[in-house]
């Protein structure tokens, strides 16, 4: 942060434009998961679950601009994923804990303000120990108010329903992460039959569902309240980004006698590419310099991992010993990159400014940049799909 002695502060353009392009990234996402018809990923409750998180990192990136103007420590990780490193995601949760103590110490709004001008009328200077502050009560106010991106976020139940084929109740439960090593936001989605007896009495009549089953969804944890500590612990320790789909379902599997998942997404949210500020994909990098409005010169990119059980293995009971139900899960073989990340398949998505594709389409490196991406780019605030 630059600073003179009789002047307001001046703010980095360095800082201001990896702002400003975070902020137009998120709304564009936005955008593209309100559309009716937008593929992610043919399904409205998928839709209506990243929104959350994307508003979590909204949340996240205006406590953050904030908390610059007052605070040393800000670092992006500029060489790999274009995000925030996990200290600072860290930072946000440990100061969401005493935020209210912090606020209530504090003069109130109207007041700094009164005594800025004040300053500024008496000394004739800029009051940048006032202005600080103020941009800390208006990060802790953010912090307070706002769901921001933690490093680990609770489970959350959204849906119950009926396997007929089973007989299994099933739940949809969402959780998220921010991965310490990667510095990557992550959403994961989880299908999961339930063979609890407990909760068959709670859930079921007969073979059926309850008709008169009235759960106010969503709620915080599985549904299953039995499970719902030690399923959150789970989570916890098993959201790492170094861990395939594959191994994180084969865990559940086999922690959980009677948990059954038998689908689980992850969308990975990163990297994130802008002008002057990464430098962990150069060639996008040089043409996102050459853009004009400093707005537009970004990209952002997320991956869908999928993985979903094709057979189930019975479970066996014995007088000398038992074996639970076990998943078998379909990886594609004939993709070696599937295999690498333990996955039935996954899709990468590009979103990037009208303009900034453009330039990327005159340099004549759009097959290069884009191979293996679904781009989809943002025009007078519609998304235009598939490019």
């Amino acid at each position: 942060m630059v600073t003179t002695k009789d002047k307001k502060p001046a703010k980095d353009p360095t800082v201001d434009r990896y702002f400003r392009a975070i902020d137009a990234a998120l709304e564009g996402l936005e955008a593209y998961l309100r559309e009716e018809d937008s593929p992610l990923y043919h399904h409205e409750m998928m839709g209506r679950i990243l929104t959350g998180y994307i508003d979590r990192l909204g949340h996240s990136f205006r406590a953050w601009e904030n908390r610059i103007a007052f605070a040393e420590r800000f670092r992006i990780n500029q060489a790999e994923s274009g995000y925030p490193l996990h200290r600072n995601v860290m930072d946000l949760d440990s100061d969401a804990k005493t935020a209210e103590k912090q606020l209530a110490e504090m003069p109130s709004e109207d007041t700094l303000r009164q005594e800025m001008i004040d300053f500024i009328l008496l000394k004739k200077r800029f009051p940048t120990a006032i202005q600080k502050m103020m941009a800390k009560r208006l990060y802790l106010q953010e912090v307070l108010q706002g769901d921001v991106f933690q490093p680990f976020i609770l489970p959350k139940s959204v849906k119950v329903a009926l396997n007929e084929k089973t007989g299994r109740p099933f739940y949809v439960v969402h959780w998220g992460a921010f991965d310490g090593s990667a510095n990557l936001p992550m959403v994961y989605v989880a299908v999961i039959e339930d063979s609890s007896s407990d909760l068959a009495r709670l859930l079921m009549s007969g073979k059926a569902l309850k008709k008169d089953l009235d759960i106010p969804f969503p709620i915080d944890g599985l549904l299953n309240p039995e499970l719902a500590h030690q399923f959150d612990d789970f989570c916890e320790k098993n959201s790492s980004y170094g861990l395939t789909l594959a191994t994180v379902a084969d865990n559940m599997d086999r922690d959980f006698e009677h948990l059954h998942p038998v689908q689980l997404r992850r969308i990975v949210m990163g990297p994130f590419y802008s002008a002057g500020v990464t430098s962990h994909g150069r060639v996008v990098e040089n043409i996102l310099e050459k853009v004009s409005r400093v707005e537009n010169a970004w990209m952002l990119t997320w991956t869908v991992q999928e993985l979903f059980s094709i057979s189930e293995t019975p479970a066996k009971w014995g007088l000398w010993g038992s074996t639970p139900a076990r998943q078998t899960y379909h990886i594609e073989t004939n993709d070696l990159e599937a295999v690498q990340q333990g996955v039935s398949a996954y899709q990468r998505h590009a979103l990037i400014p009208h303009e900034a594709y453009q330039a990327i389409y005159a340099s004549g490196k759009r097959d290069e940049i884009f191979s293996g991406y679904r781009t989809h780019v943002v025009s007078g605030g519609q998304v235009l799909r598939d490019f």
